[in-house]
Formats: C-alpha cells, structure tokens, sequence
C-alpha cells in the first residue's frame, strides 16, 4: 500500500516524498483512509510512540483545511511543549507545498503576545499544551466555536500531569459537531471517562499489540549496590564508546545531578529537564538530533516530543513506576530496521519489576555483568587502534606540516611510536581502571540479614512481630533521637506499616534508615526516623506519588497538637496549605510551567 493508493493528494505527497515516506505505518494505513472517508465519526486510537501518529491525524486534516478561510479549524492538544513543538514543525513540513495553509504552536515557556500576534494573522491549525490554549480561550485570543477537528494526542499523558481541569474546560468551548481523534498509548479510567462524555459512535483502532516491546530491542539488566549505580553507568559507557543515546531517570534532581558528573568526567553529554529555559531546551535538542551529543540524561516527560532514529542505547538509571512507561523508553531505539538496546541499573529489590516487565514486552531480560576494569581497557584499545587504522589520510592538508613532524620523530623506533601514541590517547582509562573492583552485586552477603528483617517485618500484628518492632525501635531510640514526619498517606490508601515502612525504603532507596513509632489514620501517618537521616528523607520525598496520589511528607511537631482531634486538624491544616499553593501557582502561572510529572512510587 503507498500514500497515493490511500488518496493523499500531491501536494503532500510531494512534500512527504521530499521527508523520506515512502509507505504508510499501520496506524497511518488504518487512520488515514477513515478520517478521508468518515468526516463526522470520532476515532479512538491505540498507539504507541513512535508509530506515526502525527501524519496519521495530520495528513487527513491538512488535506480538508479550507485555506480560503481564516478561522482556527483544527487544535491539536498535547502534554509537553517539547511535543507541541514537533507537532507543529511536522505539520508545516507535510504542508509545505499546501499553498496559504497556517499552523500556530502555543506553549507554556514562551512569549504569549508573539503567539497571540500569529493567532491573530490567522491560523488554520493550531498546536496546544493545555494550559497555554486555555490561558488563550480565556483571553478570547484564541477562538473554537469553529474548529473542525479536535486532536488529544498522548491523552494518557496529559492527564497523568494533572491537566484534567484544563480539557475539561478546553472541550466544553468546541463545537458539538466537531470530530474529535484521541490518540493514546494507554486507556485508564480518565482517558475512559472522556471517551464516553465528549466523544460519541467513535471507531476504535488498535495498532499492533497493546504494550508490546518493539522486535528489534534486546532487554538487558545489571544488578549494583546503588551506591555504584554511577560508576556502572560510566563502564556501560566507555565500553560502547560510539554510544548514542538517553539516560533515564526519575527525577529532575538525578537528571541534572548525573548529567553534571558524566560532564566533569570528560564525557559528551547533557541534561534535558524542567528547569531549563526553552532556548536551552532547544539547544540540547537540536545538538542530540544531530548526533552532536552522544548521551542525553533526561526524564520521561523532558524527553516527550524528541524523535530520533538512530539511537544505539536505552539506559535506565532509574525504572519507571509504571511499566508502560518502560515500552515507551525502549521503544525509542530499534527503529527504522535498526537493532537497539534497553539496558537497566537495577538493584535487588527491582528484580520483581524485571520479571514483571519480561511479561509486559514477552521478551526474556538478560541479566549481564557490569564489565570490569580489565574488558573496558582492552575494548576501549582495540578501538582506537580500529579508528587509526580506518582514518582517511588528507594529504593536502597535512603536507605543510608532515616534514617538520616526520623530523621530530625520527629518533623513535615504528614500536616506541605506536606505545606513545596509544599512551596519549588512553592513559585516562589505564589510570582510571586500574586495580577497579567488581561492583556486580549477587546479595550473598546481606541475603541472610534482609530475610531476617523482612521475615520480622511480615509477621504481622502477633505478638512476635510486634515484640520484634519494638526491639528495634527501642534498639533505635537508645542511639539517638528521632524525627516525626506527617504523611498524607493512611489506611484510606490502604497503608499498613509494613507497606509504609517499605515506601520508606524504597523512596530512600536505603534500609539501613531506622524508623521508630508509626501511628496511621484513615487519610494521614506519622512515623518518626533517626534524626541523622531527617535532611534525606525530606529530600528524597520531594515530587513522589503512591499509586496515583501526590505524596506530602513534612516534620511534624507533636507538641503543637492537643485534643483527640489533633490528628485532623494536623490533616486539614497540611491540605489546606497545600491547596493555597496550588491556587497560587495555576493563577500566577497558567502556562505549563510546574506542571511535570510527578515521580511514583
């Protein structure tokens, strides 16, 4: 099948030829023909990153623009302005040769009276984050009553980032007879709900198997301490030295913490996260798409709207919390026929999540070993050398210079010029790696220490149990002093100690934390730690989520609260701050700024 055979018209398709299309994706064979022939029918779309989703609703739309009028026909809606960016520079790349047609990004980050002034010189489709399009429907600048076609691209992501409010007031200002296409990697229940209120007699296209991993991606896990989870990253990069590609991780904390080392370090590297103005965005972007920068380290969110081709490596520092997110990271290499790799620095308490995983992309994870000292060097050398062997000689414009070099080596023997050569060129890595340890963690020597403890911490509510959490937290209690922390977590969320306690340790993503007195109320917690650990359990607990719930955890002071409803007022008085800084952020900033996604546990 070809885009002709699919009734593309020639303008685009001579403006997609020039991009390299050559036959439609299964989505685009299946989207494409429906949207031409079915003007009024909703669609409901399963796809996932990377399979064409943007020509699919894309090419159609442009197709049946009336560019004779200058009303906004279409708007398209997407979670991250790095998305709403692509979208809209793919779109005037399929219209290139579509006389007189407009498209308009809008997006947090940036001037809005520029976007306003393109908005006003008329624009046929317009390419949204939410919060931006509202903050412009609601200055009248940016009118629907008209539109044609609504487009929620990524609407699984969009409402994991808390834009919930924000379509719902967005759909309630277009038109009933419009067409809405939603496209999705996921359907969970909000994707659902807005399904069945705004959308009606849709068709459902489900493209390829649901959460499956891409055929051409290996699946691969070391498992460190995680305190060598940085030095097992650098080996994984120095033994794939033509590595090309992104580094993973949770927070924009680790992003930015990791990619600062991997730059002190000498390697080739960036950082894309939230904290970084839009023309730094753009930069680091347009450097890694251009093969210029050889690791990216970013979050999921940061990386949204970043397309390429050719990457080698999927690296994560940190596995996401919810599995499809996986899917979505490896998926970004193995493209275009090429082979790729997902690797994972897991640590022992993860080997559930692999399994789980292995299930989800039914693939089998190969548990390799972080490589040593010794491998790195004699890799790293067989390189170089391989590099000097095949490096083309330009006789032109060495000449100049080849007599006076040619002199200055004389005095060297053919085998004392190649030592010093390679000496040049690799002493960092002799150096480095000399006398390196094995970092591969197997946990024999904390097996027996964890069993213990977890067999103590399950036991449950029997007097054992409970006789050997007080021994501990007595043992505790008698080496130094303890903080008290508020949760807003409790047994609504069905936390019990247990649970709470290993919410705890993996957040810290450390055991060795001694946790005292746990009380759990029906929406809220208290538990008190060793006071040494009081700065770390603060830190590591900024932007966390259990199970689709932000997660609060501040010091508490019992001293303050009196009465037996102290518990409540505590509660109320936490939420209360908590919606006052919500309020104050949507109203002093109603672009997309603040609005990342959350780290889960």
């Amino acid at each position: 099948m070809t885009f002709e055979e699919i009734n593309i018209q020639s303008d685009i398709l001579k403006a997609i030829g020039e991009l390299g299309f050559e036959n439609p994706t299964p989505i685009q064979a299946e989207t494409i023909p429906h949207l031409l022939e079915n003007t009024h029918q909703d669609l409901l779309a399963f796809a996932q990153t990377g399979t064409g989703k943007t020509a699919a609703f894309g090419l159609p739309i442009i197709q049946q623009i009336d560019t004779e009028s200058k009303q906004t026909q279409s708007i398209v809606l997407a979670p991250t302005r790095e998305l709403c960016m692509q979208i809209a520079k793919d779109l005037e790349s399929y219209a290139k040769y579509t006389r007189s047609l407009n498209v308009v990004a809008v997006y947090g980050g940036a001037s809005i009276e520029t976007q306003i002034r393109a908005l006003s010189r008329g624009a046929h489709i317009v390419v949204g984050t939410p919060g931006r399009t509202l903050d412009l429907i609601k200055r009248r600048k940016l009118k629907l009553h008209q539109i044609q076609w609504l487009v929620l691209d990524e609407a699984d992501e969009m409402l994991n980032m808390g834009f919930k409010e924000e379509l719902d007031n967005i759909l309630s200002e277009t038109p009933e007879s419009k067409q809405t296409l939603l496209f999705s990697a996921t359907m969970p229940k909000e994707v659902v709900r807005i399904a069945n209120e705004y959308m009606t007699d849709s068709k459902e296209i489900k493209v390829g198997q649901r959460n499956a991993g891409a055929e051409n991606v290996e699946h691969a896990f070391y498992v460190v301490r995680a305190s060598d989870k940085y030095a097992a990253l650098k080996r994984i990069a120095d033994i794939n030295p033509d590595i090309y590609g992104i580094v993973f991780c949770r927070t924009r904390r680790d992003t930015k913490e990791i990619a600062d080392k991997l730059i002190e370090d000498g390697y080739n590297a960036d950082a894309l996260h939230g904290d970084l103005s839009q023309s730094q965005r753009d930069m680091v972007m347009q450097r890694f798409r251009q093969g210029n920068l050889q690791i990216l380290v970013a979050t999921d969110v940061a990386a949204r709207g970043l397309d390429v081709n050719n990457l080698t490596h999927i690296i994560n520092f940190n596995l996401p919390d919810d599995p499809e997110v996986y899917v979505h990271r490896s998926g970004r290499t193995g493209r275009a026929g090429k082979k790729g790799i997902s690797l994972t620095i897991a640590h022992s308490r993860e080997l559930s999540k692999i399994r789980t995983l292995e299930k989800m992309v039914k693939k089998s994870f190969k548990k390799d070993r972080v490589p040593g000292g010794v491998e790195i060097v004699e890799k790293r050398l067989i390189n170089l050398i391989d590099n000097i062997k095949n490096t083309e000689v330009n006789e032109e414009k060495i000449a100049p210079y080849l007599d006076d070099i040619l002199h200055k080596l004389e005095d060297l023997s053919r085998e004392e010029l190649i030592k010093k050569l390679v000496s040049v060129e690799f002493t960092r890595f002799l150096e480095y790696y000399k006398g390196a340890k094995d970092i591969n963690f197997d946990g024999s020597e904390s097996r027996g220490r964890d069993r213990d403890r977890n067999r103590d911490r399950d036991r449950g509510s029997g007097r054992d149990g409970d006789r050997s959490r007080r021994e501990r937290r007595s043992d505790s209690r008698e080496k130094g002093k303890f903080s008290r922390f508020y949760i807003n977590l409790g047994t609504k969320s069905n936390i019990n100690p247990a649970s709470l306690i290993g919410i705890i340790n993996d957040v810290t993503d450390n055991r060795d934390i001694g946790i005292g007195r746990i009380e759990l109320m029906k929406k809220f917690s208290f538990f008190e730690v060793d006071s040494n650990y009081e700065k770390e359990i603060i830190k590591s607990f900024q932007d966390v989520g259990y199970k689709g719930q932000s997660v609060i955890v501040e010091l508490s002071n019992p001293k303050q609260d009196s009465g037996t409803d102290r518990y409540e007022k505590r509660h109320n008085s936490y939420e209360k701050k908590r919606n006052t800084k919500s309020s104050h952020r949507k109203r002093d900033n109603k672009s997309d700024k603040g609005r990342r996604s959350r780290k889960r546990y």
